[in-house]
């Protein structure tokens, strides 16, 4: 994924500087902090510690007791500085850097009487590398919420900016692993066109998988079938509206899509409402709820086989389960090969 500009990371820094992240194992895989390089420098010496959580104004450490360190902080408050390590996703290679601060407080961790937890606080400005990492991770989880119904459809221009490999992947129906074909994707859910028959498979709890690159995983999705449909033409085949477990989403999933969000413009955006508002307009009296039914087969083809435009592939506001398939789905686009 690209670097933040300049105007990103105001943004970012403006919107979340006192936002603590909590440092846990997924956390710490996002941001590739190299943990066993983590430091406190106090009186020309240095101490290894736990971050526990950092916002972009201060943090959290976890130290020990034992070490000699509190009496060196305590004895002048102001002369620490915090050493973060990062292995940068972009290059591989190491970023290091130390950021001035002072202690703030101290109490027991737990109830363990060996360790502490340090809160401190930044006394600069916070580097653009860290801006940027934990700027992002906040963005996508705020909009992951606000822009949740924001649906994402699966062409190659998007699957390439969204940094999907193949849209052909694997569901987990009830723990039975199924071929299928994803066909769009949200923050909250997804569509996906599979074989079966839609009465055994509604309202079943499934794991959808998605793999990704930059950096190279396989995230699993928990959710559930809300709705199903037929395919046109193709009696063999459901389309499949999933609803995603919301507390379960994976932060990884939540920072690709909202990498490729971020990329469209509020003009995009407005531009997509207004045709939307429009094609409601000029559809018949007492139609509005069916307009996957609306118009010539000829013209529904038409318009499955073109690409869409960036401003395009998000359909805003309208959750998954309200969207029709029937007549809005090509076979020939889709490669199917089950």
């Amino acid at each position: 994924m690209a670097y933040a500009t300049t105007q990103q990371l105001t943004r970012y820094y403006d919107l979340y500087k006192n936002i603590d992240v909590t440092f846990t194992k997924e956390v710490i895989a996002i941001l590739g902090l190299q943990t066993q390089q983590v430091f406190l420098k106090a009186d020309g010496r240095q101490w290894p510690c736990i971050i526990n959580s950092s916002s972009l104004v201060g943090a959290k450490v976890i130290a020990g007791t034992k070490n000699g360190l509190i009496p060196k902080i305590q004895k002048d408050v102001s002369a620490l500085s915090l050493r973060f390590s990062f292995v940068d996703n972009e290059n591989k290679e190491p970023v290091s850097f130390f950021i001035n601060s002072k202690a703030t407080g101290f109490s027991p961790y737990g109830s363990n009487n060996d360790l502490v937890l340090i809160q401190l606080q930044y006394i600069q400005r916070a580097p653009d590398f860290i801006i940027e990492k934990i700027g992002s991770l906040l963005d996508a989880n705020v909009n992951s919420k606000r822009r949740k119904e924001d649906r994402i459809l699966i062409t190659a221009d998007t699957m390439r900016k969204i940094g999907i490999l193949q849209k052909e992947t694997i569901i987990f129906i009830q723990g039975v692993p199924r071929r299928c074909i994803l066909r769009d994707i949200s923050f909250s859910g997804a569509k996906v066109i599979m074989i079966g028959i839609a009465q055994f498979i509604k309202d079943k709890d499934i794991v959808l998988r998605i793999d990704f690159e930059d950096p190279r995983t396989a995230i699993g999705l928990h959710g559930k079938i809300t709705r199903t449909e037929d395919v046109r033409d193709r009696k063999d085949l459901v389309a499949l509206a999933i609803q995603f477990v919301e507390n379960e989403i994976p932060m990884t999933y939540k920072m690709h899509l909202n990498h490729y969000i971020s990329m469209l413009s509020k003009h995009d955006i407005n531009r997509m409402q207004n045709q939307r508002i429009q094609q409601m307009e000029s559809m018949p009296i007492g139609t509005e709820g069916s307009s996957s039914s609306s118009g010539s087969k000829e013209q529904t083809e038409k318009t499955a086989q073109q690409e869409p435009s960036q401003s395009q592939n998000v359909e805003s506001g309208q959750p998954a389960e309200n969207q029709s398939f029937a007549g809005k789905i090509d076979l020939n686009t889709l490669d199917i090969d089950f």
